[in-house]
């Protein structure tokens, strides 16, 4: 499967370049985590299939406690922001991490954090060095990843046709994918495209909502255009969206709900699977103490283990001790409470091959945050899900998880260990569980797939069998006008009733 989506990748990707030989292509990275990953895994696709490429990469915010880089089969250029926006951006990140774990987080947060990836994308287009490089490099295309916007800055100003490469959703960001609203959910509306009319009530509204709050990210980099970009020349941060040659969604269908494509808009989900190797001998050991029961894997994303509270550990420590199962969690050993026992069946790890153990024929089960790459990967083996998603884009996919039966959702804030362990039993309980592809034979796997769930409605869009009036939201807009003819009737009554009040007081004076 790894190599099919290589090969899909590439073949949309080179016709683009227009090249018959090796290409010059610069990849942008400024966030850390699963973006470096994800952006990484694409540099050496493309470098290994006799491209030369380069990437500018932002040191200092790899958001990974225990990141280690190995060698690259690219160029790494490598650039640091000045010292003290560093160590405000660190703030800043800890401060959105902390409230989004404890279940506060906000918009305005989110803001405050782009904020700090806007000013640090001033300090890189001022770097002349850099800059100048760049140009005098002369690069045939510019790959950007979509959630930081300064890589469409550096692309524009290097005058070079750029890539976009999308990590999760698509409605995350728009870039002029048709979106009807009657069966596509809005980002963060937690709908799936089967909506009764409250729901398609409620996507209307959060579709205003949520183009009000992409204005306003967009609108965060707007001191950043104004200054390093010449007046009549600065361009609109829609507009480059809109100006991506193509854009790779690091998606399948297996997830995502049918909607309409363009023909630049391409899947690639499964990319940051790798071929299967072997997994370290204390890992399998441990997993062969547990028999036919096979066992459970557990992460929670690189970024979420190292702010994993004492409350969440305990409750996901009691719910573990209550399985059959053994347990391989990636958990900060250090920072384990003194005061909580591990559980005899849990293993705790500072570091796994995921996409390993995730192939492993003992695995029954895939406890994760809900990140799109652990996803595409748990899909890709056909593993089981119970997700705890925290931030971002984590709830969406979830979202799209239990629509496609693939697993079930647990919110932070209802993370117990009674509720967490009857989830968890449930899920390995289930065994309908299966994956629309085969990696070795993708006709068969197909049929196999349609025979197994009774047929492709989940692969034809929703609107299908929508009536006319549900799919042009007729239903929604009258009743939004008769909403709003109400309240002005009402408001208008109001209004004739405090004035004959108010009148009364003066026809008695004047009598």
């Amino acid at each position: 499967m790894a190599g099919q989506r290589t090969l899909l990748f590439l073949g949309f990707l080179l016709p683009a370049v227009q090249f018959s030989e090796t290409a010059k292509i610069l990849t942008l990275v400024t966030v850390g985590g699963s973006h470096y990953l994800l952006m990484d895994r694409v540099s050496q696709i493309l470098q290994d299939h006799g491209h030369n490429v380069s990437m500018l990469l932002r040191r200092g915010n790899s958001l990974i406690s225990d990141f280690k880089e190995g060698q690259k089969s690219y160029e790494v250029i490598s650039w640091f922001p000045p010292e003290d926006n560093q160590k405000e951006f660190n703030k800043c990140f800890d401060f959105f991490m902390e409230e989004a774990l404890n279940g506060r987080a906000r918009f305005e947060h989110l803001i405050k954090f782009l904020e700090q990836f806007a000013s640090q994308c001033s300090q890189l287009l001022k770097r002349r060095d850099i800059m100048d490089s760049l140009k005098n490099q002369d690069f045939d295309m510019v790959i950007v990843e979509t959630f930081d916007y300064c890589p469409y800055l550096v692309a524009e100003k290097l005058g070079k046709p750029f890539v976009s490469v999308l990590p999760s959703s698509f409605n995350a960001v728009t870039f002029g994918l048709p979106s009807p609203v009657s069966y596509v959910p809005v980002f963060y509306s937690l709908l799936t495209d089967h909506m009764d009319f409250w729901g398609r009530v409620k996507n209307l509204l959060m579709f205003f909502k949520f183009s009000m709050r992409q204005r306003k990210i967009h609108s965060v980099f707007d001191n950043v255009i104004e200054e390093h970009f010449a007046a009549g020349s600065r361009p609109v941060m829609f507009h480059l969206l809109l100006k991506s040659e193509l854009w790779f969604v690091n998606s399948d269908f297996a997830l995502e709900f049918a909607r309409p494509l363009l023909p630049n808009t391409i899947y690639v989900g499964g990319l940051m699977t790798k071929p299967v190797k072997p997994i370290p001998q204390d890992l399998e050991k441990f997993i062969t103490r547990f028999g036919d029961s096979g066992f459970v894997l557990v992460a929670l994303g690189s970024m979420v283990s190292t702010y994993e509270t004492h409350k969440v550990l305990k409750e996901m420590n009691g719910a573990f001790a209550r399985l059959p199962q053994g347990v391989i969690w990636r958990c900060g050993r250090s920072h384990w409470p003194k005061d909580i026992e591990l559980a005899a069946n849990v293993k705790v790890v500072e570091w796994l091959p995921q996409n390993d153990l995730l192939a492993h024929s003992s695995i029954r089960l895939f406890v994760t945050h809900g990140g799109q790459n652990s996803i595409m990967e748990a899909i890709q083996h056909g593993v089981p899900m119970v997700g705890i998603p925290l931030f971002g884009d984590q709830p969406e996919n979830m979202v799209r998880v239990e629509a496609r039966k693939l697993g079930v959702s647990l919110q932070l804030k209802e993370l117990k260990a009674d509720t967490l362990a009857l989830k968890m039993k449930q899920v390995i309980e289930d065994k309908r569980r299966s994956h629309p592809v085969s990696p070795s034979q993708k006709l068969v796997g197909w049929i196999d797939h349609i025979l197994q769930t009774g047929g492709a409605a989940h692969l034809k869009p929703y609107a299908f069998q929508q009536p006319w009036h549900e799919q042009y939201l007729l239903d929604v807009f009258l009743f939004l006008l008769g909403l709003t003819l109400v309240a002005g009737w009402l408001c208008g009554k109001l209004l004739a009733m405090a004035a004959r009040w108010l009148s009364g007081p003066r026809k008695l004076k004047e009598t």
